[in-house]
């Protein structure tokens, strides 16, 4: 008898759509834990205290490249034998180690207990530990909690879960504003509030901001822009409290940072000329920018497997601005809400896939032979012996690369794999 599993179904998910091919089967992704990388360098007064084993600990060592003698706002709280065993009280162990580290590290005003797989195997409530924490800690230290493991997630989630705990939080406001959703760079942040503050939008506001601590509010008056499209799970919570929803091509490359800047300017009344008299000089340095790479990249043939969920935006930048030919477009999870306007973008031809089934796709690309695979770290080097070009999709996560000043930056990342292959050519 088949394993209903390893059946690919291919459906359409209503009039009109393009039709997905999911994937169920073995998967190959890092877990959310990933995200506390980039999560506390931009949460400058967060630690985030994974509750978890050594293999989670080396996980964030290793991702961040930080030694602990620098003492970065990350670690592990060791689940031991005796822990998962139930033969000791893991609640008054971390309890004890959540005050001591408070009190060694006094600069903290947000502690993030972050769930693992092990923490959830032996089912150790971390929302009811935080909820103890604060009746001990508020008012100078909030804790809250969410679920880094990668039992069902992928790793881009991780970012969701820790921005969605801030949306109970949130107080109330009647007045007019524009969040930005999703984690930036500072530099990236900068960028964008400049640009809003000239097309004539002053009362922005982001999420994250750069303090954990500083939580803004939402209201019915609140328009949100989403940053990030796998920040799906975070945008609902808000739109729930009452704020709407702005669709538009995420900022990666000229074209889509375009889009998602004229969403906003359209919401809030800017007209053509003002967006214009703003936004085109970094248009045609972001254009200039993407023309140096351009000859490197045309007409390359595009293989995504599924790994961080920025897999639709990037190949619509790809295709459209850079001339890449799309064969497969593989993405964990496919959140229409939050990239509708990127689907409507991607060419009829190239297949698009929800989901993971490693052996089925591996087989895929070797079949196709495509001129560069955009995959995970573990497949990454199989690949390359195998004489296919690739390039890591967590290097996408970890590097600035929205807006228009970041759309070279972001192509040179795909045109490094040939240009590397030309130098060491015989």
């Amino acid at each position: 008898m088949s394993n209903l599993h390893d059946i690919p179904v291919t459906t359409r998910s209503g009039c009109g759509e393009r039709p997905v091919l999911r994937e169920r089967g073995q998967r190959e992704v890092f877990c959310g834990l990933t995200g506390i990388v980039w999560l506390h360098r931009k949460l400058q007064d967060a630690f985030f205290l994974v509750v978890g084993s050594r293999t989670c600990a080396h996980l964030i060592q290793s991702a961040a490249g930080v030694m602990i003698f620098a003492e970065p706002r990350f670690g592990t709280a060791i689940l031991t034998d005796r822990d998962l065993a139930g033969m000791a009280d893991a609640n008054d162990e971390l309890d004890r180690l959540c005050v001591t580290l408070l009190e060694r590290r006094p600069e903290i005003r947000t502690l993030f207990l972050v769930g693992s797989c092990p923490s959830e195997v032996i089912k150790l409530d971390l929302a009811r530990a935080a909820e103890r924490l604060n009746a001990r800690l508020l008012p100078q230290v909030r804790v809250l909690s969410y679920s880094g493991s990668g039992i069902e997630t992928t790793f881009t989630q991780g970012e969701d879960a820790a921005l969605r705990t801030f949306v109970p939080l949130m107080p109330h406001t009647d007045a007019r504003q524009l969040m930005v959703v999703g984690c930036l760079p500072d530099v990236v942040e900068d960028q964008f509030r400049r640009q809003f503050e000239q097309m004539g939008i002053a009362d922005v506001v982001f999420l994250p901001g750069r303090r954990a601590s500083d939580v803004p509010a939402i209201g019915p008056n609140t328009d949100l822009l989403p940053a990030q499209p796998f920040n799906g799970d975070t945008v609902r919570a808000l739109v729930a409290r009452g704020a709407r929803l702005l669709h538009a091509p995420y900022p990666f490359g000229a074209e889509g940072t375009t889009a998602w800047l004229e969403a906003a300017a359209r919401a809030w009344g800017v007209t053509p000329a003002a967006f214009d008299a703003v936004t085109a000089p970094a248009r045609a340095r972001a254009e200039t920018a993407l023309a140096r790479q351009r000859p490197l990249l045309a007409g390359r043939s595009l293989f995504m497997l599924p790994d961080s969920q920025l897999e639709p935006s990037l190949a619509r930048f790809l295709h459209r601005e850079l001339g890449m030919r799309l064969i497969e477009v593989g993405t964990p999870f496919l959140d229409r809400q939050m990239v509708s306007e990127e689907l409507a973008l991607l060419p009829e031809d190239a297949v698009l896939s929800e989901g993971q089934h490693l052996e089925r796709q591996l087989a895929r690309v070797r079949a196709a032979r495509p001129d560069l695979t955009v995959c995970g770290l573990g497949l990454a080097n199989p690949l390359e012996a195998e004489g296919l070009a690739t390039k890591w999709s967590i290097e996408l996560v970890f590097s600035p690369i929205h807006g228009y000043d970041q759309a070279g930056d972001l192509a040179e990342l795909f045109a490094r794999p040939f240009a590397r292959r030309a130098r060491l050519a015989v």
